[in-house]
């Protein structure tokens, strides 16, 4: 059937994605953009588990499959995100006849202004757009942000920007807030009891129907990832963590399983979403190893979008050389060990957690911010790459940053820095020099970079190559400055530098 009596056709753009919703049979949506179709059937029963929904998208000879799913209020959803310009067509499919062979199309125009597409993976061990522009991620930890609620949505989202982060790591399932409860729950409750101030190691007394979700949950969360997208900020989606009060840590195969296949269905779309399949996945005793393998099988079999997928660890590391890894997520801050690891998984590495700036009791939670910054540079010269946290006592009520609201540290303008100097480059990405004298990171022939980290170097002769020039600048990572050294170099040439730790230099090629 055409589009017709029955059918929602969404009148609204969504922000940041390159869609526009109008007329149902002559919509445009930009290259990785966001097209969505909506239409009423079944209410009754259990729509989320008694009803599929999905469609058929086509350009030319080529077909994408892609899940839909169950909004509430009678309403059915599927979207799509063209990678390709040019006229797709759609045709519903559904076990319910009122929502089975709906058809249409739209007009995918190419992408512009900052829309580069989504992340993947580039030159073994870095990260690049669609569209081939270099990525590099430096990115920061807001775990509540997705469902913490005002005033925190807008504090956080403006901190960010500020700060100049390009990824956040947050929960899709909720987590205790003390005093701040969630914006709802992500399954309907049964009954009428509501616990108050959940602190992490607590457990509600509360009981949800795990067959049936709660929009209004997603719909939130929704929001809050084309926030992040209209910002330029990629949104790496945890799916399950430990710090759970309510059960759904624990909620058993069937509704694993289900939730994995809903959350999918509803976030692929948007071209920043990242998957991480589990926050410290080995404190969650409930599950196998068998367990994690399948939750990784069920994302990328239900993503036709193939979105960039990893897991996080608290002590036991997983085993990233699994096919359906796309790059390792660490709990360390072990740099010198990242050759080994990259020569062993084949796959770029992030320091999703290497502790938190802070001054909180736990020795986890009070890095300066000097010891932040230097762990960034780190990463870097080692050819990998780190994310920020912030945990600061919080006197007013407000949350912490790892939460979400404000930032109060010093290292994220330093960060910044460092990724911007990158960025001005024009890599993809550096690789570590093997065995260096002092540490080191380049592209041969192009430019490499040298981080001195605790040395006081008054002069260093530079194993340059002899047969290109260079240039060369001092960097002061803490200043935040850099300044030109005089002439060109090539082969082994001496420089006197500054003789204060935590210096730089970087050398380009002429």
């Amino acid at each position: 059937m055409k589009l017709g009596a029955g059918t929602i056709a969404s009148g609204f753009a969504v922000p940041g994605t390159g869609a526009t919703f109008g007329d149902p049979n002559d919509r445009s949506v930009e290259q990785w953009g966001l097209f969505e179709f909506a239409a009423q059937g079944p209410a009754a029963g259990n729509p989320f588990a008694d009803v599929e929904f999905g469609a058929r998208f086509t350009l030319n000879h080529r077909t994408v499959m892609t899940a839909g799913f169950y909004d509430g209020n009678g309403t059915y959803k599927v979207r799509f995100s063209p990678d390709t310009v040019g006229h797709w067509s759609f045709e519903t499919t559904s076990s319910a006849r009122e929502l089975a062979g709906h058809t249409g199309g739209f007009e995918c125009t190419a992408a512009s202004g900052d829309n580069r597409g989504p992340i993947g993976t580039a030159h073994q061990f870095h990260f690049q757009y669609a569209d081939g522009t270099p990525y590099f991620p430096f990115g920061t930890t807001c775990y509540s942000y997705a469902f913490i609620g005002e005033p925190f949505d807008q504090s956080t989202l403006e901190n960010l920007k500020q700060a100049g982060f390009n990824k956040v790591r947050l929960c899709l399932l909720p987590k205790p807030l003390g005093e701040q409860k969630p914006v709802a729950m992500p399954f309907d409750r049964i009954g009428s009891t509501r616990d108050e101030n959940l602190s992490d190691d607590s457990e509600s007394q509360e009981k949800f129907d795990l067959a049936r979700f709660n929009p209004a949950y997603f719909q939130h969360v929704e929001q809050r990832i084309q926030d992040l997208l209209a910002a330029n900020i990629q949104a790496d989606v945890i799916l399950f963590h430990p710090y759970d009060a309510w059960g759904f840590k624990s909620m058993g195969e069937e509704a694993d399983d289900r939730y994995l296949s809903y959350a999918v269905a509803r976030l692929s779309a948007y071209r920043n979403v990242w998957w991480s399949i589990a926050n410290e996945y080995d404190l969650i005793k409930s599950k196998t190893m068998k367990d994690w393998d399948r939750f990784f099988r069920i994302v990328q079999e239900s993503d036709p979008y193939s979105r960039l997928r990893s897991i996080h660890h608290s002590r036991v590391v997983y085993d990233h050389s699994k096919p359906w890894c796309t790059h390792a997520s660490l709990q360390e801050f072990d740099f010198e060990k990242s050759a080994e690891r990259l020569a062993a998984w084949n796959k770029p590495i992030i320091y999703d957690e290497i502790q938190y700036e802070g001054d909180i009791a736990r020795r986890w939670g009070n890095l300066s911010a000097e010891e932040m910054t230097y762990r960034f540079w780190r990463a870097i010269v080692n050819g990998v790459y780190a994310t920020h946290g912030e945990t600061f006592m919080s006197t007013n009520g407000e949350p912490v940053w790892s939460d979400a609201g404000r930032l109060h540290g010093a290292s994220p303008a330093r960060i910044t820095f460092l990724r911007k100097l990158l960025e001005s480059t024009g890599t993809t990405g550096l690789f570590a020099a093997e065995s260096p004298y002092y540490l080191n990171a380049g592209n041969p022939g192009e430019r490499c970079l040298y981080y001195f980290d605790y040395h006081c170097v008054g002069e260093y002769e530079f194993p340059l190559p002899e047969t290109v020039q260079f240039k060369a600048m001092m960097i002061n990572p803490w200043a935040m400055t850099t300044a030109p050294i005089p002439g060109t170099f090539s082969g082994k040439s001496k420089i006197t530098l500054s003789g204060k730790p935590y210096m730089a230099v970087l050398f380009e090629k002429a």
